[in-house]
């Protein structure tokens, strides 16, 4: 293998990747260019539109034996690039790969040539190039597909890129390695009237303003010391009409923990809170749930795997003190499979995920590849 010719095809992929990004569920060009790609080096079969525009590129042994799925995530985010001195800034207005998941699939990518020069001698091997990761709902279309029947896996892993940490440095956690969340879209509904007669209308205001101020102290009286977190994310009251007393208002809220227990919990405290504010101030009220996102349970047979393949590539092992409290929709495969999500450092001088300037490093691409390949080999044999 030609590490060096390797590399700078996949530094090549990754920054047409970034130059056209494309949002959650809109990633059909995205999926051309895998395709193209995935082509080139000799899969045993390629599945297409896998829970929407995702591609599982698979790769047979001669033997039975395990199926093991590497997944990377595929859309971009609702985000302007700051980063104007690239050459291959983001030609989509408003929309950027912040989330360094071009770099995820440029490292997912650089299997297929490993694979196709050495296919695996037992089993099968799965690089799924998942949609729609970033609104919660990819991973689940995925696994619910019917087209996934045939690629149930025996052993599922991904990582996600980490600033703050040294380049290409491997972080494992045991148990949550990514918490759980949701989100919640409260209407609450009265009636407006003259802006010059409140007293007729049934306004939401004081509901609303009730609300922001109960909701967010939740967590602590309901889940004990344990991590969870209830954030206002928006609000609105009423319309832009200096005549009307407002009879509506909308509230959206993000709440996370680190079990699916915490949350579950957090998510009931919530409701009864919401209800009761809104019986009150005599308002009819609905909820709507959200980019559901279960708590990513790492397995350690896994984990093992990852350490293993990092110390026999001579990377730094981290381990992980606390579980994120982001979350990861890779979160559905574990909850069904034997996997791990594991985090590969991206720099300490680099900008944080969703910020503006942040641009995935190419010099980690090759080495995550190897290091995918190497938890691979040890698996087959």
């Amino acid at each position: 293998m030609n590490w060096q010719k390797l590399e700078q095809e996949l530094i090549t992929l990754r920054h047409k990747l970034h130059q056209t990004p494309e949002l959650s569920d809109k990633e059909a060009g995205t999926a051309a260019k895998i395709e193209t790609f995935a082509r080139q080096h000799s899969p045993d079969q390629i599945i297409t539109q896998l829970g929407g525009h995702g591609i599982a590129v698979l790769y047979k042994g001669r033997e039975a034996g395990p199926t093991l799925l590497i997944r990377c995530d595929m859309d971009a985010l609702p985000i302007h690039e700051t980063n104007d001195d690239l050459d291959y800034r983001s030609t989509n207005a408003g929309v950027s790969h912040k989330c360094g998941h071009d770099g995820h699939m440029a490292i997912a990518a650089g299997l297929l040539p490993m694979l196709a020069s050495e296919k695996p001698t037992r089993g099968k091997v799965i690089i799924l190039f998942q949609p729609a990761e970033e609104t919660g709902e990819g991973a689940r279309r995925v696994i619910n597909d019917p087209q996934f029947e045939s690629l149930i896996p025996d052993y599922a892993f991904a990582l996600h890129n980490l600033p703050g940490y040294n380049l290409a440095s491997v972080i494992v956690g045991e148990n949550t390695f990514a918490s759980a969340s949701t989100g919640l879209i409260v209407k609450l509904n009265g009636r407006t009237a003259h802006a010059a007669e409140p007293e007729k209308a049934i306004s939401p205001a004081l509901a609303i303003t009730q609300l922001i101020q109960s909701l967010p102290l939740l967590p602590t009286h309901s889940t004990g010391k344990d991590f969870a977190l209830l954030t206002i994310i928006h609000a609105q009251l009423g319309e832009r009409a200096f005549g009307t007393t407002p009879g509506y208002a909308e509230l959206m809220i993000t709440l996370r923990a680190h079990t699916n227990k915490q949350l579950k919990s957090l998510c009931s405290s919530a409701e009864k809170e919401i209800r009761k504010v809104a019986d009150n101030h005599h308002l009819r009220t609905s909820m709507e749930w959200v980019e559901a996102f279960p708590a990513t349970l790492n397995h350690p047979d896994c984990n093992r795997e990852i350490i293993k393949a990092a110390n026999t590539l001579n990377l730094t092992v981290e381990n992980l003190k606390t579980p994120f409290r982001w979350s990861e929709d890779f979160g559905h495969f574990t909850h069904h499979f034997k996997g791990a999500l594991f985090g590969f450092g991206s720099g300490l001088n680099q900008p944080e995920l969703h910020n503006p300037a942040y641009n995935f490093p190419d010099e980690i691409i090759l080495k995550g590849s190897r290091l995918f390949y190497q938890i691979i080999k040890q698996i087959d044999h």
